[in-house]
C-alpha cells in the first residue's frame, strides 16, 4: 500500500473513531497523525514536539500528549517502553514486522526485520486469529558494549596484576 493510501485509511479510522467518542476533530490531531505517518521509526514525545514546533502548524505540548493518548485508545500508534525512563512510539499501520533488539548497557535500540517468526504449524494454530501485527523485544549487549567491557576487563586485570607486585 503506498504511503498516500496508508495515510487515508488511517485518517478515516481517526475521523470515525472522534465521531463515536464525541471527540472535536481538530486540524492540529490531524496534523500530527499525519506527520507520525509520513516519517517511519520510533519517536520520543520530546522528539515529536520538537519536530511539531518546525512546522507550520505548531501544536501545545498538551495538544500533543492528549492526540497521543487518542491515537493510541483506536490504534493508530503503538507505545514501548524499552526499559529506559522515555516511553517511545510508532505508528501501527505499514510497519512491516519486527523485533527490537535492545542493549541493557548503553539502551540503543535497533530494530530486526524478521519474515515470518511463526513456524508453519504455529501458524495452523493461529488460523482463526487474525494478526493485526505483532513485536518482540529482545534484550542482551550490543557489539560496541561487549567490546568495551572486554577493553574494561583487560585494563582491570592487568591493574589487578601490576598491584600485586
Amino acid at each position: 500500500m503506498d504511503n498516500n493510501k496508508l495515510k487515508d485509511q488511517v485518517k478515516e479510522e481517526f475521523i470515525t473513531y472522534l465521531n463515536i467518542k464525541k471527540h472535536r476533530r481538530t486540524p492540529e490531531r490531524f496534523a500530527i497523525l499525519d506527520h507520525i505517518y509520513s516519517a517511519k521509526g520510533h519517536f520520543d514525545m520530546e522528539s515529536l514536539y520538537k519536530e511539531m514546533s518546525e512546522s507550520s502548524l505548531r501544536v501545545s505540548r498538551a495538544t500533543l500528549y492528549n492526540t497521543i493518548d487518542l491515537l493510541l485508545e483506536c490504534g493508530l500508534v503503538i507505545k514501548h517502553q524499552f526499559g529506559a525512563n522515555v516511553s517511545q512510539y510508532e505508528r501501527a499501520y505499514g510497519n512491516e514486522n519486527h523485533d527490537h533488539l535492545i542493549c541493557t548497557s548503553c539502551g540503543e535500540v535497533k530494530e530486526y526485520k524478521n519474515s515470518n517468526l511463526f513456524t508453519p504449524s504455529q501458524q495452523k494454530r493461529l488460523q482463526r486469529f487474525k494478526i493485526s501485527y505483532y513485536s518482540m523485544y529482545i534484550y542482551g549487549i550490543c557489539s560496541k558494549c561487549q567490546k568495551k567491557n572486554q577493553v574494561q576487563e583487560k585494563k582491570n586485570k592487568t591493574n589487578s596484576l601490576t598491584t600485586k607486585k
